[in-house]
């Protein structure tokens, strides 16, 4: 008996068709953690669910994801509702999703924005609080686990960037019953012994319930007290814990918060070489603006002939003087010939003149008699002549 093959795709197609027909898996509630996590530009989401022994991938078009009422990512545990198919050009079967819920977390995103709102009316997100991160730091504390790849990125970063900063790593557990209340005697710890000049609390990513002890309220009001700058460093780029908004500075991740706290002494070199040349660049265009004015002030006549200015001032000196007598001479010559004039015309009219021509003057005591009504018997009167006086008697 011949059998006849059939091809790859028919294949598929037939167990794409025997699922369909299977009612229990046209409506299927799954529980599981997502990973693999991708949200295309398009608006779907394609992820994986898994469990403790087992994984399936999953497709959320974006038609169904409007009604999502928070982000899905890596490590959160959720319930899908969807339908079970067969992706017939791959060959593999999937779960297209319809709705999907956070599974047991609800009371913890309840409790993380009652804690957060709580936090932020008394102030502790409040810009004003926060410290700033050292230019310098010698010594970086950090609160994280022991093991695992957030220590060592944080000083492979730190040390790339600065060899001669010290990490002072004090190991705290970062998720599970009691991580909370140690993380935050960490941090008074590292305060009360002055054990850093910045401390780091970091470790990686995670579920909402991994990350929880970073919102809990003994840590958030640890940060909060702590004299020490604190960087958080919780999670991923997209995790936001209640540690990152008391924080003096958040950083999206562990070795970003090693670059944001250790400074780059290569660059600092860069920069510092960089100062020096055009220092001394300035300074050479200084010394040569000054060589140049220091030429053109020895090719100056003062410096020449530095009596030439003295001997125009003597010139200038000599011309006012010879203006000032010849001034002077005019004035007293001009003044002599309107005093001869004066003196001409006062001699004209003297009263001496008038008795060179044959006349007198009649004085009775002192005072001279113009009319001979003022002239009376027997008044002895005096008489001056041109040269000389004579008395009278008038009969």
């Amino acid at each position: 008996m011949k059998i006849n093959p059939i091809s790859v795709t028919e294949l598929n197609r037939y167990v794409k068709e025997k699922v369909a027909d299977d009612e229990f898996l046209n409506s299927v509630f799954v529980k599981g953690e997502i990973s693999n996590f991708k949200h295309h530009y398009t608006g779907h989401m394609y992820f994986t669910l898994k469990d403790e022994n087992s994984l399936i991938k999953c497709v959320m078009f974006k038609t169904s994801t409007a009604t999502l009422n928070f982000v899905p990512k890596d490590g959160m545990k959720v319930l899908v509702l969807g339908s079970v198919s067969v992706f017939e050009r791959d060959g593999i079967y999937q779960i297209y999703c319809k709705a999907m819920q956070e599974d047991g977390m609800g009371n913890l995103y309840t409790a993380y924005e009652k804690l957060k709102a709580k936090l932020s009316d008394e102030g502790l997100f409040d810009e004003s609080h926060k410290k700033k991160i050292p230019f310098m730091p010698k010594i970086i504390g950090v609160l994280t686990s022991n093991t695992g790849a957030v220590i060592r990125d944080i000083i492979n970063v730190s040390t790339r960037r600065n060899p001669n900063v010290y990490i002072r790593l004090l190991p705290v557990p970062v998720q599970g019953e009691g991580a909370a209340i140690k993380i935050a005697n960490g941090i008074k710890l590292m305060n009360e012994k002055k054990l850093a000049d910045v401390i780091i609390v970091a470790r990686g990513g995670g579920s909402l319930e991994d990350l929880w002890p970073f919102n809990e309220e003994i840590v958030a009001r640890a940060i909060y007290d702590s004299e020490l700058p604190v960087i958080s460093a919780v999670g991923h780029e997209t995790d936001f814990t209640i540690a990152d908004f008391v924080a003096d500075l958040r950083a999206p991740t562990p070795s970003a918060a090693a670059e944001l706290a250790v400074t780059d002494t290569s660059e600092l070199l860069y920069d510092i070489n960089l100062c020096e040349k055009r220092l001394k660049m300035a300074l050479n265009r200084k010394l040569e603006i000054m060589r140049l004015r220091y030429e053109k002030c020895l090719s100056s006549k003062v410096y020449k002939e530095p009596l030439q200015k003295i001997n125009d001032y003597y010139i200038q000196v000599d011309r006012f003087i010879k203006s000032m007598e010849n001034n002077t001479t005019k004035k007293l010559k001009d003044s002599k010939i309107q005093a001869t004039k004066l003196i001409t015309k006062l001699d004209t009219l003297s009263p001496l003149k008038t008795l060179i021509r044959g006349y007198c003057l009649t004085e009775y005591n002192g005072k001279i008699i113009t009319k001979a009504s003022n002239l009376k018997k027997d008044m002895e009167i005096d008489l001056k002549f041109q040269d000389g006086n004579a008395k009278a008697k008038v009969i």
